[in-house]
């Protein structure tokens, strides 16, 4: 059972929190960045559910690589090539690529 379980999201400034349109459908199970389809924007409505949910057994991270590729994530994408944005819980890549609330809360109970 590991502490504090990290969930870290890389992207670009500009990216869209999915591949997938922001629509009525709301398949990413988040609710308060409706329409903006942005990753800054669905971080932060995934950051406030998910300390709802789990409190401070979760800690979340936002990378933006628009100015800089940390030496960690460079090795990372050269040795696994993951979708954007990238979701790594405790470090570990998931094959996710998009901000979607079951399949982070999934990863994240892996982990407690």
């Amino acid at each position: 059972m590991a502490g504090i379980v990290h969930v870290e999201i890389v992207g670009l400034n500009t990216s869209d929190c999915s591949p997938f349109p922001c629509d009525e459908d709301r398949t990413c199970g988040l609710s308060g960045c409706y329409l903006s389809g942005k990753l800054i924007d669905a971080f932060n409505e995934l950051k406030k559910v998910l300390l709802e949910t789990y409190g401070n057994r979760v800690d979340l991270t936002l990378t933006l690589v628009d100015n800089g590729v940390p030496e960690r994530i460079k090795t990372i994408i050269e040795r696994e090539y993951p979708p954007i944005p990238m979701v790594l819980v405790n470090g570990r890549v998931t094959k996710i690529g998009r901000i979607t609330l079951d399949r982070i809360k999934n990863e994240i109970e892996k982990e407690l």
